[in-house]
């Protein structure tokens, strides 16, 4: 199978690079650029990508990676940061810039070098850089410049080492997908030989290699990630799976019993429902950052799964539905990127749970995971599902969490799903939910003053969770939503559109 390993220098961009590739079907993994070069040797890449990154090559604690690199003999595609290295590395020279170039500029190329066959002679790219270059190395020549004459994309054919200090992973980049199929097509000569159906088959050989005869618990949440997991483990161990579905008291309005006769319809999976509701709202009173919110219930989450596990014999295992966008966003797992938020299947996990860990999904985006659910032959009913977040409604009540605060958001998030599914919109949408201000507005009602709370609606449109624009709904869809909630959920007399996109902003609230 073909392989391109990515070296992550820190760009939060990096996991869209892993993500563009995919959607080529070619396999790749991300690791840090300080693994041990023998590791990346007996990876036996096919290819080489070296990320961007906050650093600068001129500074002395910069992340350089292995010299080595150089004599794998790989093709090699630097971006940004990446450019700069191989620029530093092989007896070129950077320099400070004098003027920070960021965001979109305008790309001029010089010659086709194979990179950019197919790409417009001048095209929009998305720039992220302090550094320049001033010379470029022995071997190499300049196949693109900016049109304030920067250098901008330079290669040596004869090593098959191209660089770029712009993002062709980006959406903002014109022909960037281009110019990635390029690289590794025309000039790696890889063949797009990696989708969902041998996925299948590699993941269910190690699973069952990995566990042999013991076995797994997984939280089962009913939603994407973890149901589709429970179908892929089932189908590897059969009955050595058991789905445990914790009622957290934060969940969606009749969720529990939808997930519960969901998964008896469909599947002969053992499941056991257990009612903690209780026990959260408890551990989260009085409790207003965010971040406290999601490590309690990590805490507590596994602290009731492991009481579990003594109830289930021979349990060794905890499986989870995490994802790609999941682990980036919460830890610098791969490379020196920055810390955005921990998530509730990473950050709230003790060191000393008592089970191992299982994440067959740790290095998927959702819409790979939604493939892999149709070539699972789920319904669409749950492979269809909105993301959910493992801490529930605990953040989308901003501010304290309170059994009256939830009722009134579980009142009004079935309002905006009912509408949004009854006007056809709800599978071309990301995610659609409300968030409960911790504020009160003044309103009128039946021509008395009322002094009541504020209802946010947010509702996104993606490809895979790390990047996302606020839906332009009809406005008499959001008319309709805003009058409902208004007139229907008594404590509400005030509803907002949220017009925030990802970036700046995160797709939920907390």
């Amino acid at each position: 199978m073909n392989k391109v390993l990515i070296l992550d220098f820190g760009s939060q961009y990096t996991q869209l690079i892993a993500r563009r590739i995919r959607e080529q079907k070619v396999y790749c993994e991300i690791h840090p650029c300080t693994v041990p070069f023998e590791k990346i040797r007996d990876f036996n890449p096919k290819a080489l990508i070296l990320s961007g990154g906050p650093a600068s090559v001129l500074a002395k604690k910069s992340p350089k990676g292995d010299p080595r690199l150089f004599d794998l003999g790989v093709p090699i595609l630097g971006i940004c940061y990446g450019l700069q290295l191989i620029v530093h590395r092989m007896g070129g020279e950077v320099i400070q810039a004098k003027k920070r170039e960021y965001g979109r500029s305008k790309l001029v190329i010089q010659g086709n070098n194979g990179l950019f066959e197919g790409v417009t002679p001048e095209s929009v790219v998305w720039m992220s850089h302090g550094d320049s270059i001033e010379k470029i190395p022995e071997g190499f020549r300049v196949t693109g410049v900016t049109e304030n004459k920067i250098v901008s994309a330079i290669s040596n054919p004869e090593k098959k080492i191209h660089a770029l200090q712009f993002h062709p992973e980006v959406a903002h980049t014109e022909g960037g997908t281009q110019i990635l199929k390029n690289f590794l097509f025309k000039i790696c000569d890889l063949k797009p030989d990696w989708n969902m159906h041998s996925f299948i088959q590699r993941s269910v050989e190690e699973i069952r290699d990995n566990i042999k005869k013991e076995n797994v618990i997984l939280g089962l949440s009913g939603g994407v990630d973890s149901s589709v997991a429970a179908v892929l483990i089932h189908r590897a161990i059969g009955d050595q799976l058991t789905c445990i579905f914790i009622n957290n008291g934060l969940l969606r309005k009749s969720e529990a019993e939808k997930v519960r006769s969901l998964f008896t319809k469909y599947y002969p999976i053992r499941l056991k429902y257990v009612d903690a509701s209780g026990l959260f709202l408890k551990a989260l009173k009085g409790v207003i950052d965010p971040e406290k919110k999601r490590k309690i219930i990590g805490r507590l989450f596994i602290k009731v799964f492991e009481k579990e596990a003594k109830k289930t014999k021979g349990a060794a295992w905890l499986a989870q539905g995490t994802l790609y966008p999941d682990v980036i966003e919460s830890v610098s797992f791969k490379g020196p990127s920055a810390v955005i938020k921990s998530h509730h299947n990473v950050g709230g996990l003790p060191k000393k749970m008592g089970l191992k860990l299982l994440e067959p999904f740790r290095e998927l985006f959702k819409d790979e995971v939604r493939r892999l659910g149709r070539d699972l032959g789920m319904p669409d009913e749950i492979i269809n599902r909105h993301p959910f977040p493992g801490p529930g409604l605990a953040i989308r009540v901003i501010g304290a969490v309170t059994r009256q605060r939830l009722d009134l958001l579980r009142s009004a998030d079935a309002v905006v799903m009912e509408e949004i599914k009854r006007a056809g919109f709800y599978e071309y949408l990301w995610q659609a939910f409300a968030v409960l201000l911790p504020v009160q507005s003044v309103g009128v009602m039946g021509d008395e003053r009322t002094y009541e709370s504020v209802c946010a609606l947010r509702v996104v449109k993606s490809q895979d969770g790390m990047t996302a624009d606020w839906a332009d709904l009809p406005h008499e869809l959001l008319g309709r939503i805003a009058s409902r909630i208004i007139n229907e959920v008594k404590g509400i007399n005030r509803v907002v559109y949220d017009i925030t996109s990802k970036p700046p902003g995160t797709i939920e609230w907390e």
